[in-house]
């Protein structure tokens, strides 16, 4: 008689059928174990690579939310600002966009690989934002332009090197997802969402960036308004 955890247990093995995935193995089983209707005293689970399966999809989330944390942190304390570090977050929504049209086009899973491809591009597709809103802060305060002209500017200038960056970072990803032999159906989901998500970003960010720019700029600006005016009245209370 086996036993787990001081409990007889039976194990109940199974493959994959061609072309099916390890998440509809799972889903389907618990389908049909919820079908059944199991007494109260059965409890059924998973074992080895179906479990670390699912400890890999439950932290998932929490992985990537602290991510964007310590990004925003960093990007915080670098610029100064609370408000400027959002601005080249949202650069992250086109990658994850191009990341999963890849997947769906190519007609792959997503796999923990392709997760580790994803968080790679939050590093990655965020310095096509940094490049050009380092360029435009200094740009306002040091040259006292406009945001629009810092940000129009900024845009001109950095292009080539955005360009630069984002088809090296391509190019490299390329081998990954086009390689054959032993271990490369592990490497295809991660060159796949790279090339996907930087490919989509690079369109999308040019235009986008510049716009959250202004309209967090513009919010920036009616905060400090209000806090002024706050402050005038203040002084003429006290007065």
């Amino acid at each position: 008689m086996n036993h787990q955890g001081q409990f007889p247990a039976v194990t109940l093995s199974f493959n994959l059928a061609p072309g099916a995935s390890l998440g509809d193995a799972v889903k389907a089983i618990q389908t049909a174990e919820r079908e059944i209707g199991l007494p109260a005293s059965i409890q059924a689970s998973f074992q080895g690579t179906a479990q670390a399966f699912q400890s890999s999809l439950s932290n998932e989330s929490w992985l990537i939310l602290a991510a964007l944390v310590t990004v925003y942190i960093v990007l915080g304390v670098l610029y100064e600002s609370y408000i400027h570090p959002i601005t080249i977050l949202s650069t992250l929504p086109s990658a994850g966009l191009g990341a999963l049209l890849a997947l769906l086009i190519t007609k792959i899973d997503f796999s923990i690989i392709a997760l580790i491809g994803i968080i790679l591009l939050i590093g990655i597709v965020q310095k096509n934002a940094i490049m050009m809103i380092d360029f435009a802060l200094d740009a306002q305060r040091n040259e006292g332009k406009r945001p629009i002209e810092a940000i129009y500017q900024a845009c001109l200038l950095r292009f080539r090197p955005i360009m630069m960056t984002t088809m090296a970072a391509m190019l490299g990803g390329v081998p990954l997802a086009l390689g054959t032999g032993v271990g490369s159906e592990l490497r295809h989901p991660l060159g796949i969402t790279i090339v996907g998500g930087l490919a989509v970003s690079q369109l999308l960010t040019l235009y986008t960036v510049p716009v959250v720019y202004l309209t967090f700029d513009r919010i920036a600006y009616r905060l400090r308004g209000l806090r002024i005016g706050n402050r005038i009245e203040e002084e003429v209370l006290v007065e």
